[in-house]
C-alpha cells in the first residue's frame, strides 16, 4: 500500500520508528507552522511552495532528505549523521537529537521552502 498521509505511513513502520517519526513531525510543525504535510517519493514530507523536508523509517535508522547545503556550521554538526551524499541517517539504537533535527528542518525550509 502506498501511503497517502503521514499517519498511514507511521502505522506501517515499527513502533520504535513510528514514535521517532511522530516526534520529528511535531518538531517541524512547532517550528514551521505554515509547512504543510504531504507525501513525496512514498515518504512523509513537508512543503511550503515546494517540498523541502522528507523523512522516512528504515530497518536501522531514520533518514532525512535532502542534505543541508548552505549552513556550514550546521553541516559540521551533522557530520556524524551524514552519508556519502550528505543525506542524514539517525540510528534507531541511539537517542534522536530532536533539537538538531529541528535546526535541519529550518535550514531546509530556508534553502528549498
Amino acid at each position: 500500500m502506498i501511503p497517502t498521509t503521514h499517519e498511514e505511513y507511521f502505522a506501517n513502520v515499527a513502533p520504535e520508528a513510528s514514535l521517532r517519526l511522530e516526534a520529528i513531525q511535531a518538531k517541524v510543525e512547532s517550528l514551521l507552522p505554515d509547512a504543510k504535510r504531504c507525501i513525496g517519493y512514498r515518504m512523509p514530507a513537508f512543503k511550503n511552495k515546494r517540498i523541502f523536508f522528507y523523512f522516512a523509517a528504515f530497518k536501522n535508522h531514520i533518514g532525512i532528505y535532502p542534505p543541508v547545503s548552505r549552513d556550514a556550521l550546521l553541516i559540521r554538526e551533522l557530520e556524524p549523521y551524514r552519508g556519502p551524499k550528505g543525506n542524514l541517517s539517525f540510528p534507531l539504537n541511539e537517542p534522536l537529537p530532536i533539537e538538531l533535527v529541528g535546526r535541519v528542518a529550518v535550514a531546509l525550509f530556508r534553502e528549498h521552502g
